[in-house]
């Protein structure tokens, strides 16, 4: 007892006396010997054994309950725990209750204050996952399906077809695995419809972008059929639009009413999309009325005006006019659903507003605004433009209408752009005073109608060479917008013909300030320097202008032109061999390219450009030309013929081409041949001389008695020819029998000694001919020979091509200029 501690009969004055004691009794470390405390911890959840009583029929026998004024008795346990307070090996046990867990007044011997227990250490690792569980297993291969289908859907965003489709099948092969690893495992219950859902889903999907409609088709039947997923009917539009892809429009119809039933009033905006595509199904059927039908349906629930304008080309097929009015009326009420412009101009006095407005001035919400207003008026710009002609008895009146119904609707801009389209609908017509009229009512209109209405007629005046009325419309287009680039361009042009090349280039210039994009002014501004001869400008200025138009055939053949005058062959060769792999039939641009190897010596190339120039375009003469010249100098003289008998059909008043092929009869020993071409020459053109003579030299060699016939007719030609060479003359010492006997004179010689620099070119290809071989190779007869290969006359004029109506070496064409309409 003298351990034990019993609370003091009257209170102290000191109330912190004892927090300084020592307890042995909440020492810890002698609960290991406390065999009570080990035995309630061995037990099942901790419970103490049974207690037993020293006292018979008491429960607590042999503990006497001590008072606050007596002797407090140690309360004995079955196994003899000591009771609370008790001390027990010289260590006193806490009471519980007393005082907090972790708090004494009293540390035990080598303890410190540590409520959290931070002294044991760290607390251990948790547990890891057991990957090796079947749940576990499934659970990674569905995140593996899951990001299959996520990469197929992001290749196809990409634009990747294939590896969008590759993904979405390895998906369904993962799928089906997983699939039969459940089943396996006994879990088929727990199958994840939505996953399987989700890769037949793509999988079809992919199928058809990748136009393999058959594989799609087989997939979609797979999921419609299967009634374990919800809302699987809705596919079958999916399914319809496959058929109508492959024109199997009786399929789609079917299919798209198979949906339509499927799905409820309350989806209503799904069900208009469908019938809307009915409607177009119909259309493309012909079968109009069933077309009208839906679509009139549409107009009357929900209208749009993509339906509208469909209505209105149903009504147009069939012939209604009064329909067609109705039509356009409810096509121009359609409600946009936009914001009007009038919200994005900024308020001077607000500088928040003015930062939110030029922050939203152009996001994806304005931007779709403004494609929606565009697109709303192209189709009613298209409508008015279809209906016109066929609503009233001209298009004139039925243009009118539909101006005035545009006036009073929310289009009314669209008023002013429809008389400009009714004045170009007059040029169509060839109707140029009438569309001039049209276009002048807008001279007191706003500036934006009267710089367009102004461009237009300056154009007009331009083609019909009026260049006065041209250059006073485009000063008033400049005037009233100064910033129209295509007025620019037509003040340009009207500078440009007046051969003012430096101010032609300023407005140019000042065209692609204002719109850099503006390939007309680019055209012409290197046509411009082409003229003034800064060659490396205008060459510069024509790659660029390739650069945004790769495949234009007249800016490669304007780039070849450059270097050509720049004496760099090859790359004028290459040039024109990109230009022929845009256009590969156009014969000038052949002809060219046979002309450029011939002047480097390449004549195996230059005959296969030429040859194949003569293939597309066989009338042209210079190509006939040197194609006859050509197998002449090879000495196949036969293959020669046919080219100087197309040239014969081409130009039957030019003599030399006849003795071109009387001369290739001779040459190639065709004597009897040679003698009837020469004769039928001769009956042709009676006074030439070359042509007697030679008849004379066959019949000689020949032994014919027409040789004195034609030798008496040779000399009175020979005679005739010398009175008309002394009449010239003689007519030179006067002037005034000069200009009028010169001129017979010329005219005269005309006929058989043409001035044509080619000509020129193939008589010294003929005289340099070798003619060992020649029977009637003499020195007097190559004289002769020599004497009827005139110079050629004038030749036929060649047909402008695609690629040569650029040229402007040739003439100036209205079309290179790029003085355009507006569009319309």
């Amino acid at each position: 007892m003298e351990n034990v501690h019993l609370a003091p009969e009257e209170e102290e004055n000191d109330l912190y006396t004892g927090y300084n004691d020592y307890n042995p009794t909440f020492d810890s470390e002698d609960l290991r010997n406390d065999m009570g405390f080990q035995q309630a911890v061995k037990t099942s959840y901790g419970r103490r054994p049974p207690m037993t009583a020293k006292y018979p029929g008491t429960a607590i026998g042999g503990r006497p309950i001590g008072t606050a004024y007596g002797s407090r008795m140690p309360i004995g346990t079955a196994i003899g725990r000591p009771m609370t307070g008790a001390v027990q090996d010289g260590a006193a046990r806490p009471m519980t209750a007393v005082r907090a867990a972790g708090y004494s007044s009293t540390l035990a011997k080598g303890s410190s204050f540590d409520p959290l227990g931070q002294s044991k250490g760290p607390a251990p690792p948790l547990e890891t996952k057991n990957d090796d569980t079947p749940e576990e297993k499934i659970k990674i291969m569905e995140k593996k399906v899951n990001d299959l289908i996520e990469e197929s859907c992001l290749a196809h965003a990409r634009g990747d077809l294939q590896q969008s489709l590759e993904k979405a099948k390895e998906a369904g092969r993962k799928e089906r695995a997983l699939v039969r690893q459940r089943e396996q495992t006994g879990t088929a219950d727990h199958i994840n419809l939505d996953l399987t859902y989700s890769v037949l889903f793509n999988l079809a999907n992919q199928y058809a972008n990748n136009d393999m409609y058959t594989e799609a088709l087989n997939t979609y039947q797979v999921i419609v059929k299967n009634k374990m997923f919800n809302n699987a009917g809705r596919l079958k539009v999916n399914m319809a639009n496959i058929y109508f892809k492959q024109k199997n429009y009786t399929k789609a119809i079917k299919f798209y009413r198979m949906a339509l039933d499927q799905i409820s009033n309350a989806h209503n905006a799904m069900r208009i999309k469908i019938m809307q595509n009915i409607g177009v199904v119909f259309i493309h059927m012909g079968q109009y009325s069933d077309a009208i039908t839906s679509f009139e349906y549409i107009m009357s629930e929900s209208p749009n005006i993509k339906t509208g304008f469909n209505l209105i080309l149903c009504y147009y097929a069939i012939g209604d006019r009064e329909r067609m009015k109705k039509a356009f009326q409810k096509l121009i009420s359609v409600p946009l659903g936009i914001d009007d412009e009038d919200k994005y101009i900024p308020p001077n006095d607000d500088p928040h507003a003015n930062m939110v407005i030029e922050a939203i001035k152009n996001d994806k919400l304005h931007q779709m605004e403004r494609e929606r207003k565009a697109l709303a008026e192209k189709y009613i710009m298209t409508s008015a433009k279809l209906i016109a002609p066929a609503i009233e008895s001209s298009f004139a009146a039925g243009f009118d209408w539909c101006v005035d119904m545009v006036k009073g609707s929310q289009y009314v801009e669209l008023a002013n752009d429809l008389e400009i389209n009714k004045a170009i609908t007059y040029l169509r017509q060839r109707d140029f005073k009438q569309a001039v009229e049209t276009l002048k009512m807008f001279e007191k209109k706003d500036s934006r109608v009267k710089s367009a209405a102004a461009t237009n007629l300056s154009f007009l005046y331009f083609l019909e060479k009026d260049y006065d009325q041209a250059d006073r419309y485009a000063e008033l287009a400049m005037s009233a917008d100064r910033y129209n680039p295509a007025a620019l361009i037509n003040k340009g042009n009207t500078e440009f013909v007046k051969e003012d090349y430096e101010k032609a280039a300023e407005f140019y210039k000042e065209a692609l300030r204002n719109d850099s994009s503006c390939t007309e002014g680019l055209y012409n501004l290197g046509l411009t320097y082409k003229r003034l001869g800064r060659l490396e400008e205008a060459l510069d200025c024509f790659h660029k202008l390739h650069a945004i138009l790769r495949n234009s055939a007249e800016v490669m053949y304007q780039l070849a032109s450059l270097y050509e005058m720049l004496e760099d062959p090859h790359q004028a060769i290459e040039w024109l061999m990109q230009l022929t792999s845009v256009t590969p039939t156009d014969a000038q641009v052949l002809a060219k390219l046979g002309d450029l190897y011939d002047n480097e010596g390449d004549k195996s190339q230059a005959f296969q450009y030429y040859y194949e120039s003569y293939r597309y375009f066989p009338s042209n003469i210079s190509v006939i030309e040197w194609l006859g010249a050509y197998y002449i100098d090879t000495q196949f003289c036969e293959k020669a013929i046919q080219y100087f008998e197309r040239a014969t059909l081409i130009q039957p008043t030019q003599v030399k081409w006849q003795l071109m092929v009387a001369s290739c009869y001779r040459r190639s020993g065709n004597y009897q041949k040679a003698l009837e071409t020469y004769k039928d020459i001769h009956r042709k053109f009676p006074e030439n001389v070359e042509c007697l003579r030679f008849l004379v030299r066959l019949c000689t060699d020949m032994g014919l008695k027409e040789v004195q016939d034609y030798a008496t007719k040779l000399k009175k030609v020979e005679k005739m020819k010398e009175i008309r060479e002394q009449r010239v003359r003689s007519g030179r010492e006067s002037s005034a029998r000069s200009r009028r006997e010169g001129s017979a004179g010329s005219d005269s010689g005309q006929s058989n000694h043409g001035t044509s620099a080619k000509g020129e070119r193939l008589s010294v290809k003929l005289k340099t001919l070798p003619g060992s071989n020649e029977p009637y190779e003499a020195s007097t007869q190559q004289e002769i020979d020599a004497s009827y290969v005139d110079p050629l006359g004038p030749q036929i004029q060649r047909p402008k091509t695609a690629a040569r109506k650029r040229n402007e070496e040739d003439e100036f064409a209205d079309e290179e200029l790029g003085d355009d309409l507006l569009p319309e």
